[in-house]
């Protein structure tokens, strides 16, 4: 059989995408393709959860536009589908006049961005959240947390429903566009597809690569290493908080997280990962070491940021330096509090100046769309990138 569509990746993006393509093309056969036994074993499965707002993004953006669309989304299929979420806040706290300077900055973008936002001083601060420390605040009241992964395991469900064939354990290791259709391998199986859109996460470039694409960016894996606190520790914030960015810099910084189970996390930094799955502390891959070392995109990138990536990977070996980041804004942390959680890998997209690309990034032929870059916040705005990737298909 000839699929009409065929989606590659069981990650939020890609079963987003399925559910709109179904939605816009219905009867279509539609096949999702995922390497592993259940969705978002991936990103989706190692993010903080946090549902964004929308404050760091240039107002009037695509990441902006989307973030806001998503938010909104977001919680809509939650409560459609009875999936938890708390609308908890978040906190983006300044320790200092520099960082007042930093979220003075921020409010304008986001007010820009349509977005409410709340200034608060040291004083309300200290009522608001009793142990985080700061000379002042901004407060986003919309900003919410919750399971992605279950709103993954949903969307697969609801795809499957309305007949697209879902085949897990499926690596595809082969991609032949033809002129009248794509042919894609796994192994020993063979498929074929009027269309094919790869939503390859953490393998994008390479599954881009397989279907002789010629690209000039390499994904650099980045792992973000958490902690989880104490059960008793639960109720140290109502909210979440974050640090005041620093612009010159790609990462947001280390936070406290409410987690939709009840629990807190502290996290994450940002080191490079040897691996690009191996979630593990030390886990390492030849293949994908080996694949960044020689890309001379990674050496630029990493002259550029040299003395950040010493400051990261100095708080990924040190607890005791990972908690002084985190006591800036929370003094009462001590260094029992920091407990073993799991880490998160960050797909970035490097180009071949050594620049981050934070944009969305595609790359399309005849009848092909590659996802190469749906950058953070992706989860969030999961629902119309899904949209956005459909219509971009069914237009080309």
């Amino acid at each position: 059989m000839v699929y009409d569509f065929c989606v590659i990746g069981g990650g939020i993006v890609g079963f987003s995408t399925a559910m709109k393509l179904g939605e816009l093309q219905p009867g279509a056969r539609i096949l999702l393709l995922e390497k592993e036994a259940a969705p978002g074993m991936h990103q989706t499965g190692h993010n903080s959860g946090v549902i964004h707002a929308g404050i760091y993004y240039e107002p009037g953006s695509l990441k902006a536009r989307l973030c806001r669309e998503g938010l909104d989304s977001t919680r809509a299929f939650c409560r459609n589908h009875g999936i938890p979420y708390d609308q908890c806040g978040k906190l983006i706290v300044a320790t200092d006049e520099v960082e007042l300077r930093r979220i003075e900055t921020l409010y304008e973008r986001a007010i820009a961005n349509g977005l409410s936002l709340e200034r608060m001083d040291s004083r309300e601060l200290a009522r608001r959240e009793p142990n985080i420390t700061g000379v002042a605040a901004l407060f986003s009241p919309e900003t919410a947390i919750v399971d992605y992964v279950a709103i993954c395991r949903k969307m697969a469900m609801l795809v499957q429903q309305a007949g697209t064939d879902i085949r897990y354990g499926c690596t595809v290791d082969r991609i032949e566009e033809r002129a009248d259709r794509v042919d894609i391998g796994a192994g020993e199986e063979e498929f074929q597809a009027s269309r094919l859109i790869v939503c390859g996460g953490l393998q994008a470039d390479r599954l881009a690569r397989m279907a002789g694409l010629e690209i000039d960016f390499h994904i650099v894996p980045f792992r973000g290493e958490y902690f989880q606190l104490p059960r008793e520790k639960s109720g140290i914030v109502k909210h979440l908080i974050y640090p005041a960015p620093d612009p010159s810099l790609p990462f947001l910084g280390i936070h406290l997280t409410r987690m939709i189970d009840g629990s807190v996390t502290v996290g994450p930094n940002a080191v490079i990962g040897f691996s690009r799955e191996g979630y593990p502390k030390f886990s390492f891959s030849l293949r994908d070491t080996l694949d960044f070392a020689g890309f001379p995109g990674f050496w630029k990138l990493i002259g550029k940021y040299r003395s950040h990536a010493v400051k990261e990977l100095h708080s990924s070996l040190s607890k005791s330096a990972y908690l002084h980041e985190c006591r800036k804004y929370c003094p009462s942390l001590t260094i029992d509090d920091l407990q073993p959680y799991r880490a998160g890998i960050r797909a970035q997209v490097v180009n071949a100046r050594g620049e981050v690309v934070h944009d969305f990034l595609f790359r399309q032929t005849a009848r092909m769309l590659h996802v190469c870059n749906a950058p953070s916040p992706a989860a969030t705005s999961a629902l119309p990138i899904g949209a956005m990737i459909a219509a971009k298909c069914l237009e080309h």
